[in-house]
């Protein structure tokens, strides 16, 4: 599977010159841990990232001001990306050497198609995992209900030729 299958498109942005409280107010209503922050002269152009564990530890824990500086200050412009080609296997590959819990995913031009969470990965291997126990146990139900043995020895037949697997 394809990240771009899994990414969402509607990745929040907001200005890097925004202040903290815009910031804390976006996430929570719409219920996400971290924005896009865009440069404030190029919307398109994404410049960092800000989450809301930046804003606990890099602001609150410290003692500042809310209103101090804008969001941009708070943020990581460390921007990992992957391309929307990239599998889940390279999701968190890339997630593990970058030291992240969200990457980029671009579309082939660069442009951003969405911002990916280990969430949403553990969400996907959960359903993944979830598929492979179903077909365990109907395998197992299905064993269950068989009546007959598969193979019956006293029914094969009398010249069998065996065929020697080749290395």
């Amino acid at each position: 599977m394809h990240l771009s299958q899994l990414c969402r498109g509607d990745t929040l942005t907001l200005s890097a010159e925004a202040s903290v409280q815009n910031a804390a107010e976006l996430m929570r209503t719409q219920h996400v841990g971290a924005l896009a922050l865009t440069d404030p002269q190029d919307p398109v152009r994404v410049v960092g990232v800000v989450t809301d564990r930046d804003l606990v530890v890099n602001l609150l824990a410290q003692g500042r001001a809310p209103d101090e500086q804008a969001v941009g200050a708070y943020s990581s412009v460390r921007l990992v990306r992957v391309p929307g080609s990239a599998t889940v296997h390279e999701a968190i590959q890339a997630m593990h050497h970058h030291g992240v819990r969200r990457v980029f995913v671009t579309e082939p031009d660069g442009r951003l198609m969405g911002l990916l969470s280990l969430d949403d990965l553990l969400a996907t291997l959960a359903d993944d995992l979830s598929g492979l126990s179903e077909a365990l146990r109907f395998g197992v139900d299905m064993e269950s209900v068989r009546t007959t043995p598969m193979f019956r020895p006293d029914e094969w037949p009398t010249h069998l030729y065996l065929a020697q697997h080749e290395p």
